[in-house]
C-alpha cells in the first residue's frame, strides 16, 4: 500500500471512530438538544485531528442529528414541543389507519413480523438494548413491512415524509427499561391482531403504541437540562 493510501485509510477510519463516538454522546443525551459542537473540543475528546472530525460532522447533518449553521458551526439537533406534537399527532392518525387497512387486506407477512419482534426482544433483554442502531432498523423495518401491507403508496409516501429517524433513534435510546418492554410487548400484539385480521384491534394497538412513544420521548426532552447557545 502506497503512503497516500494508507494516509486515506488511516483519515477514514479516524473518521468512523470520531463519529461513532460523537453520535452515540448524541442519542445517549450525553450531548444536548441545542448543544454546540467545537471542532477542537470534538478532536480532543475523540483523540484524533480535526479533518476526521468535520467528516463526522458531514455524516450527522446528513442522518439530521446535528445542524449546520454559517460563522457559528455544528449544533445537536433540537424539536420544541410543538415540532413533536405535530409529529406525533400526525403519526398517531397515518399509522393506525395504515395499520387497519393492512389487517383488512390480510397479506402482512406475520410469520416475518413475528420474527422481527422476537429479534427485537433479543436486542433489548430487560428493557435494555444492547445495540440502539439495529434495534432502530428493525423497528422501522417493522413499521414499514406493516404500512406497505395496506397497499397505499400515497400512505406510505405521506408517512415517510412525517416520521424522522433521528426521533426514533432518541426514542429507543433514551426510553426507560419499562417504556421499552411495553413497546416491545405492542409489537407482539400487532402481530396477533394483524394475524387474527381484527382490523380495530389492530388500529387501536398501533395508535397506543404510537402515543406511548411519544409521551416517552417528550417526557425525556422536558428532563434533559438545557444548554445556552454560544454567542
Amino acid at each position: 500500500m502506497s503512503d497516500a493510501n494508507r494516509d486515506h485509510s488511516d483519515t477514514v477510519h479516524a473518521a468512523d471512530h470520531a463519529y461513532r463516538l460523537i453520535r452515540e454522546e448524541i442519542l445517549s443525551g450525553r450531548r444536548a438538544a441545542g448543544e454546540w459542537l467545537r471542532e477542537s473540543e470534538m478532536a480532543e475528546s475523540t483523540r484524533v485531528s480535526r479533518t476526521p472530525v468535520r467528516e463526522a460532522f458531514r455524516r450527522l447533518t446528513a442522518e439530521g442529528l446535528v445542524r449546520y449553521e454559517r460563522h457559528r458551526g455544528v449544533q445537536v439537533q433540537s424539536w420544541s414541543e410543538r415540532d413533536l406534537d405535530e409529529i406525533f399527532s400526525l403519526r398517531s392518525v397515518l399509522e393506525p389507519w395504515g395499520c387497519r387497512l393492512a389487517a383488512i387486506a390480510g397479506t402482512a407477512d406475520v410469520t416475518k413480523l413475528n420474527e422481527m419482534a422476537c429479534r427485537m426482544d433479543e436486542l433489548a433483554p430487560g428493557g435494555h438494548p444492547s445495540d440502539v442502531d439495529k434495534l432502530t432498523e428493525l423497528n422501522n423495518q417493522f413499521h414499514q413491512m406493516i404500512l406497505k401491507s395496506a397497499d397505499n403508496e400515497r400512505l406510505n409516501n405521506v408517512t415517510a415524509s412525517v416520521i424522522q429517524v433521528p426521533l426514533v433513534w432518541r426514542t429507543f435510546a433514551r426510553y426507560t427499561p419499562e417504556a421499552l418492554l411495553r413497546s416491545l410487548a405492542h409489537h407482539h400484539e400487532l402481530v396477533t391482531a394483524l394475524a387474527g385480521g381484527d382490523e380495530n384491534w389492530a388500529e387501536s394497538v398501533m395508535r397506543s403504541h404510537i402515543r406511548a412513544a411519544w409521551h416517552s420521548i417528550r417526557s425525556t426532552e422536558k428532563t434533559t437540562p438545557p444548554t445556552e447557545s454560544a454567542s
